[in-house]
């Protein structure tokens, strides 16, 4: 079954990459059918005209998945003025009543990676020096998990930590556990609206 996604990235961005990976580890039958829009303003503006190509190529509904922060050069990160410009494109585009769902990531991607310790761990952890992550109850609130994750890379293995190549990385490292993901809210909003009323 196609499922459309639309990303705040590039084309090989992380957003991209996990989405697509946890959208198979919850539903292996999905074939994602993912556009990348690179920035955030493009992704508001446009999402709308996106949206309705990948439902004329057959997708049973479509995920606009972005990040709260950062807010864009000038702007202050809000989730209601950003769900309201994205609901003006769709609008726009005459698909605001067609199977779209909106997920605002908070604060960004790196909030889900924290939200499964174990995975951090595997990752960096080696025979010679295993690296324990410490469990974060509430994800979603952390300040900047981006950060944090820089800090555990550098902190384990003298690493920089670039989300297009560790993230996935990160997520692949052990076997996915979705109770620790349903840690964030936003995670479960992800996988509540990628599933409901699925066959």
């Amino acid at each position: 079954m196609k499922i459309g996604f639309i990303f705040e990235c590039g084309p090989d961005g992380a957003d991209k990459q996990v989405c697509e990976f946890l959208a198979r580890e919850i539903r292996p039958d999905i074939t994602p059918l993912s556009r990348t829009l690179d920035n955030k303003p493009r992704l508001l503006q446009d999402c709308g005209l996106v949206t309705a190509k990948l439902l004329k190529e057959g997708c049973e509904r479509v995920l606009i998945i972005w990040d709260l922060r950062p807010a864009w050069p000038g702007k202050t990160a809000c989730r209601k003025v950003e769900r309201d410009a994205v609901l003006a494109s769709l609008t726009k585009a005459g698909v605001a009543d067609k199977p779209v769902f909106l997920v605002c990531v908070e604060q960004e991607l790196e909030g889900w990676l924290l939200a499964d310790e174990q995975k951090i761990s595997v990752c960096l952890s080696t025979d010679a020096h295993p690296y324990r992550v410490p469990r974060v109850g509430k994800p979603d609130r952390v300040a900047n998990p981006k950060s944090v994750m820089m800090n555990h890379f550098k902190t384990a293995r003298g690493w920089r930590y670039e989300d297009r190549t560790h993230a996935i990385k990160v997520l692949r490292a052990a076997p996915t556990n979705l109770s620790r993901l349903r840690r964030s809210p936003t995670f479960s909003r992800f996988e509540s609206k990628l599933i409901a009323a699925l066959p």
